[in-house]
């Protein structure tokens, strides 16, 4: 795993291409503690989420899997709750989470692909849910999220037949944010990172929290949660800035706080 933080971006790459980037126990360790180092630091306004090598995520390490014996499910226990614990964290801090996929997003790599809050894909990127074709269930929040972005007949679909889309496919279905060359797709994702690391990241955390309960919540507790949120927002400095950019008809200048 490799983290470095330029201009308020981190960038975030598995690290095993040898591997196709499949996590395994280390991985996942890995992934929290890159989660909550972004969390905990305030330079970081963006995360961009890459795999190393010809692929982004192959999902699980099968091989590892397979190595373990009668102590499968206490392994599986201890990857998924560290890489479901670095999912949480991505989802809920402020800096929003874009990822850059190439090659193929596989398994719990589709998982991290669908917990992003930006998903750029190079256009011949594959998906696939997989875990059903190795006799699994999915992990990695999928459950929650695929759904969510393409509905539940669609999320069963693909859930069940382990069925591959194209990066067009995945579009079309709400689960990749834009489609670009394969050529550019890392560069794109980076200018996005840095158009969000410039925004106002206290209220895009906020709001984007706002939108995940909005699944949950009845009509009236959203309501009351966006009154507190936005009554809270309110006395940051990017909201006064933000506010005396408009009635100046200035860009704003924000700063994260």
């Amino acid at each position: 795993m490799r983290c470095d933080v330029r201009d308020g971006v981190a960038h975030v790459t598995l690290d095993r291409p040898a591997a196709a980037n499949s996590i395994n126990l280390d991985l996942a360790r890995d992934l929290l503690q890159v989660a909550l180092d972004c969390e905990g630091n305030s330079s970081v306004r963006a995360v961009l989420l890459t795999g190393a090598g010809k692929m982004f995520c192959a999902g699980g390490d099968l091989k590892a899997f397979a190595s373990q014996g009668p102590q499968l499910g206490r392994y599986l226990t201890e990857v998924t709750t560290h890489l479901h614990a670095a999912i949480s964290h991505f989802a809920r801090m402020d800096a929003p989470l874009i990822g850059a996929v190439h090659g193929s997003a596989a398994g719990a790599g589709m998982s991290l692909a669908c917990a992003c809050d930006f998903l750029l894909a190079g256009e011949s990127a594959r998906f696939t849910m997989a875990y059903t074709r190795a006799g699994l269930t999915p992990d990695g929040s999928s459950t929650y999220f695929l759904s969510r972005l393409v509905g539940l007949r669609r999320a069963l679909d693909l859930t069940l037949t382990s069925r591959v889309l194209s990066a067009e496919e995945a579009f079309a279905l709400g689960i990749v944010t834009r489609v670009v060359s394969d050529a550019s797709v890392l560069a794109e994702a980076e200018k996005l990172a840095g158009e969000l690391a410039a925004g106002a990241t206290r209220a895009l955390g906020a709001a984007k929290r706002l939108l995940h309960s909005g699944w949950t919540e009845s009509l009236e507790t959203q309501m009351e949660l966006e009154s507190r949120a936005i009554a809270a927002i309110a006395d940051t400095d990017d909201s006064h800035e933000g506010i005396a950019a408009f009635v100046e008809k200035r860009p704003p200048r924000f700063t994260g706080r």
